[in-house]
C-alpha cells in the first residue's frame, strides 16, 4: 500500500472514494458540510500535485434506483466552492469514460450517486432470502459487482479510500475497486489515515484510567462495542435511554421511560461482568424526568429507579452528571458514543453537556479522547467544543465496528 504523504499526483488521475452523504434540507442544501471539509485535505495535496480528481460518493438510500431526491448534483456547487475550482458532473457513474479521459491535470469530476446501481452494494434486489433462486441471484451480483467495480476502476490511475464513514461496507467503490489497482497505486487518504490512527490510539495505545461513556437508547445496539471494551476500559459509563433498561432490570420503577424489556437479564449480565473484571460501570442514580416527551414538558429531578407513573426520563441528573465529571476528568484515553439524554430538546442537554465540557478539561490536561457516532458529534457541535476535544470521528458504524474488533473491509482492501 503507498502513502499518500510520499505519491506524487503529477499527471495521474486519481480516484477518490469520498463520503459526501451530507444531510440537506427541503430545498436540497446542506445543512451540514463537515463530510465535505473532512475530505479537503486528501483532495487539495492532489490537485496541488498536479493531478486530476474523479469523486465518487453515495448519498441516501435509494435502493439501488434513481431519485432525484440523492442526486449528488445537488452538491456539486458547494464542493466547487470548498476545492475553489469547477467541478464538472457526470449524471451517470457508470457512463463516466470520455469526462474522464478528457481531465486535464488540476480538474475536477464528480460522478452521480454509486448507489442509484444495484451493484454498488452488491445485494440481489427483488427476491426474497427464502426464495430457492437467492443463492445463484447473489453469485450473479457479486459478478456484476465486480465488473461494476472495473468500469470505476477504468477512470483512473490511482484510487484513494477516503470515506471512513462506509469503510465498514463491502461495496464495490469501498473495497471491491481496490483489486484493480497495484499495491503502489491504492492508498487510504489523509482523513482514512486518521481515523485509523484514532482507533488504534483507543485500542492499543492505551494510556489510563481509560474510561469509555455509551449513550443511547438501546443497550442492543451496543453491546457488541460494550463486551470488547470490558476488557479494556478502567469506568465505562452507560448513559441516555439505556439507563432505565438497567434501572428497571435492577427492580427500579421507571415509569413510561424507554425500556427494552427483553434486554433485562442482559442489562444484569453486563452489571456482572464489569464486577468480575474490576471495571467500574458509572450508571445513572437521578434524571430529569419529563410528563411528555417535548421539550416544554414539566421537569422533576428524582431518582432514576423512582419515577413517578407517567413521567419519563430525558436527562442525567446532577448527582449523576457529577458523577461522570468525576471520572472522566482524570482520565488519560477517553472515547465518547451517544448522548446522555434527549439533547435535540435545549432544554434536556445538561447531561451532554457535562459529558463533553469534562472530556474538554481532560483533554487539556492532556487526555487523547476520541467523540465518534452520529450522535454525540451532534452534540459537540452543538455545544461549539468540537475543536477542543482530540479527535471527532466521521464514522459512525465504521467507528463501532472498528472498536468492536472487527476488520473493515475499506480498510483491509486497501491494506
Amino acid at each position: 500500500m503507498a502513502k499518500i504523504e510520499n505519491y506524487n499526483f503529477a499527471g495521474k488521475k486519481a480516484i477518490v472514494r469520498v463520503d459526501f452523504n451530507v444531510p440537506l434540507d427541503e430545498n436540497g442544501h446542506i445543512t451540514d458540510d463537515t463530510r465535505i471539509r473532512g475530505a479537503l485535505p486528501t483532495l487539495k495535496k492532489i490537485l496541488a500535485d498536479g493531478g486530476s480528481l474523479i469523486l465518487m460518493s453515495h448519498m441516501g438510500k435509494p435502493k439501488g434506483k434513481v431519485n432525484p431526491k440523492f442526486s449528488l448534483s445537488q452538491i456539486r456547487e458547494d464542493v466547487a466552492k470548498a476545492l475553489g475550482t469547477d467541478v464538472k458532473f457526470v449524471p451517470d457513474c457508470m457512463k463516466a469514460s470520455e469526462a474522464a479521459a478528457e481531465l486535464k491535470p488540476g480538474e475536477v469530476l464528480l460522478l452521480e450517486n454509486l448507489r442509484f446501481y444495484p451493484e454498488e452494494e452488491g445485494k440481489p434486489v427483488g427476491i426474497d432470502k427464502a426464495d430457492p433462486a437467492y443463492e445463484d441471484a447473489k453469485k450473479d451480483m457479486k459478478e456484476r459487482q465486480k465488473n461494476f467495480a472495473k468500469q470505476l476502476a477504468s477512470y483512473a490511475d490511482v484510487y484513494v479510500n477516503d470515506a471512513f464513514g462506509t469503510a465498514h461496507r463491502k461495496h464495490a467503490s469501498t473495497a471491491v475497486i481496490a483489486d484493480n489497482f497495484a499495491p503502489e497505486n491504492k492508498m487510504l487518504g489523509f482523513l482514512m489515515e486518521k481515523e485509523v490512527q484514532a482507533v488504534d490510539n483507543i485500542l492499543k495505545d492505551i494510556k489510563r484510567p481509560f474510561t469509555a461513556i455509551m449513550g443511547g437508547s438501546k443497550v442492543s445496539t451496543k453491546i457488541g462495542i460494550i463486551e470488547n471494551l470490558m476488557d479494556k476500559v478502567d469506568n465505562l459509563i452507560l448513559c441516555g435511554g439505556m439507563t432505565y433498561t438497567f434501572a428497571k432490570a435492577q427492580g427500579g420503577k421507571i415509569g413510561i421511560s424507554i425500556c427494552e424489556d427483553d434486554k433485562l437479564d442482559l442489562a444484569l449480565d453486563i452489571i456482572k461482568q464489569a464486577k468480575e473484571k474490576g471495571v467500574n460501570l458509572i450508571l445513572g442514580t437521578d434524571c430529569v424526568a419529563g410528563d411528555s416527551f417535548s421539550n416544554d414538558a414539566k421537569t422533576i429531578i428524582c431518582p432514576s429507579n423512582d419515577i413517578p407513573d407517567g413521567w419519563e426520563g430525558l436527562d442525567a441528573g446532577p448527582k449523576t452528571r457529577e458523577a461522570f465529571e468525576k471520572a472522566i476528568i482524570p482520565s488519560k484515553t477517553i472515547l465518547w458514543n451517544g448522548p446522555a439524554g434527549v439533547f435535540e430538546f435545549d432544554n434536556f442537554t445538561a447531561g451532554s453537556r457535562a459529558i463533553a465540557e469534562a472530556i474538554v478539561k481532560a483533554t487539556e490536561n492532556g487526555a487523547f479522547s476520541l467523540v465518534g457516532g452520529g450522535d454525540s458529534v451532534a452534540c459537540v457541535n452543538k455545544f461549539g467544543l468540537a475543536d477542543s476535544v482530540s479527535y471527532v470521528s466521521t464514522g459512525g458504524g465504521a467507528l463501532l465496528e472498528a472498536i468492536e474488533g472487527k476488520v473493515l473491509p475499506g480498510v483491509a482492501a486497501v491494506q
